[in-house]
């Protein structure tokens, strides 16, 4: 409405942002009635809001009438420029849908065409990677049937060659490693389901590593350094290059023992244990005490065999000595799986220390005559209970059982080799316990 056409009613109140129909109503019908009439009269609010709406509808059909003409104009006016407007797009359009039918052609057909070729050389690298894998396999696996034809020995008719064992360590562990590297990226990838693998695993990684071990396992079993007895039952010494040869043999034995033990993915060199050789080591230690135990009972309820019963456990602690020594110089060698090896990183210096600590022990020797002694009490005192010849025997042999038993400990707590003065020197010394422990387990149960 023009400002020059006053009117009553109130635009800027029909205008608000706030206006409410329902108050302006009720307003309205209570500026026209009193409040407490009954009924009310909405004739005259209603009238009053049909002659606003019939103004309004005044104003806008003149208004309309007035503008008609500059209405159309305006309208034919935004139509041509609409229509113009239509052209330019429509041209534009052409412009742009030939351009992607060309960007279509020069680009992305070439693109699915590239990215078939990428995708076929991708597959030829991983064909060709797991190919370099599985040709490495075959060669380690052709490097370990050799490396063990090379040990000999035993049904063979070539001289053995304790090394091999240790050869044949580290191609095992290089196909172990190959074996566990199985994540993306690594070199192990994908092996798993190629059939030549699982044939070289399952026909002969896993069972050379089976008899590498037991061959190892066999040596350790097999260790003996005491020249107290021989077959015939005299004493002997063994030549300096047969005691060499029985050093160099059981050390390949040990270092293989070590290499095959067990490891996995968070396995380090800190935490790393050598269950192959620790087990090797205690079977070793467990057969030369039963066999002592077996042997000094038996001999304990026949005294004239004792001294001969005696010089064998000698022999056997013997041996256990010279293992012992032989531990103590064979230090830990670099495992490929296990990381960097280095002074500081390495536990262990030598193999005896893990024995001495999964054995509770501070030595060998010592631990051979306390774990006889604890064990032999119980069989004395079964001698004695039973009574007869062989219980009388002994209680009037103690004497000689005392000394008898002093100086099997003396013999047995010494290098094998070693002048008898410097083995007598030792019993008075650091072993002066073991042999009072040894005596008491015996004489203890006889009264």
């Amino acid at each position: 409405m023009s400002d020059s056409e006053p009117s009553y009613i109130d635009y800027e109140a029909f205008l608000d942002p706030d206006f409410s129909a329902t108050s302006f109503a009720n307003t309205l019908v209570l500026a026209t009635n009193n409040p407490s009439d009954t009924p009310l009269d909405l004739s005259t609010p209603l009238s009053r809001v049909l002659f606003d709406v019939q103004e309004i509808d005044t104003h806008i059909d003149t208004l309309t009438t007035k503008s008609a003409l500059p209405l159309l104009e305006h309208t034919r006016d935004h139509a041509e420029s609409s229509g113009r407007m239509l052209q330019e797009v429509e041209g534009q359009v052409a412009s742009l849908t030939e351009s992607y039918k060309t960007l279509e052609k020069e680009v992305i057909e070439r693109y699915e065409v590239a990215e078939q070729v990428r995708l076929t050389a991708e597959r030829l690298c991983q064909t060709v990677k797991i190919g370099r894998a599985v040709a490495r396999c075959l060669m380690l696996g052709r490097q370990l049937e050799m490396r063990m034809s090379e040990l000999g020995g035993v049904g063979s008719a070539k001289k053995e060659d304790h090394r091999a064992m240790v050869r044949s360590a580290d191609t095992l562990l290089s196909l172990r490693q190959i074996f566990t590297a199985t994540k993306p990226g690594e070199e192990g990838e994908g092996l798993d389901k190629v059939s030549v693998v699982h044939t070289l695993k399952n026909e002969l990684v896993n069972p050379g590593e089976r008899s590498i071990s037991s061959r190892a396992q066999q040596v350790v079993k097999e260790f003996s350094m005491s020249s107290l007895l021989t077959s015939s039952g005299q004493s002997s010494a063994s030549t300096f290059s047969e005691a060499e040869f029985t050093k160099s043999r059981t050390t390949s034995a040990l270092v293989t023992l070590y290499l095959l033990s067990p490891t996995s993915p968070t396995t380090t060199i800190r935490n790393f244990q050598p269950t192959l050789l620790l087990n090797a080591l205690q079977e070793y230690l467990q057969t030369q005490l039963k066999s002592s135990l077996a042997s000094l009972s038996r001999s304990l309820s026949q005294l004239p065999t004792l001294e001969r019963t005696l010089l064998e456990v000698s022999a056997r602690c013997q041996n256990i000595v010279a293992l012992e020594s032989l531990l103590e110089t064979v230090r830990p060698p670099s495992h490929p799986l296990l990381g960097e090896d280095s002074a500081e990183t390495r536990i262990a210096p030598n193999f005896l220390q893990p024995l001495l600590q999964s054995l509770d022990t501070s030595s060998l020797p010592s631990y051979f005559w306390r774990s006889l002694a604890s064990n032999l009490s119980p069989r004395v005192q079964e001698i004695m209970h039973r009574g007869g010849v062989s219980a009388r025997t002994l209680r009037t042999n103690k004497d000689r059982v005392r000394d008898a038993v002093r100086e099997c400990v003396n013999r047995g707590s010494q290098l094998p080799g070693a002048p008898s003065g410097k083995g007598k020197a030792a019993v008075a010394g650091s072993w002066e316990r073991e042999a009072a422990v040894m005596v008491g387990s015996i004489l203890g149960q006889i009264r």
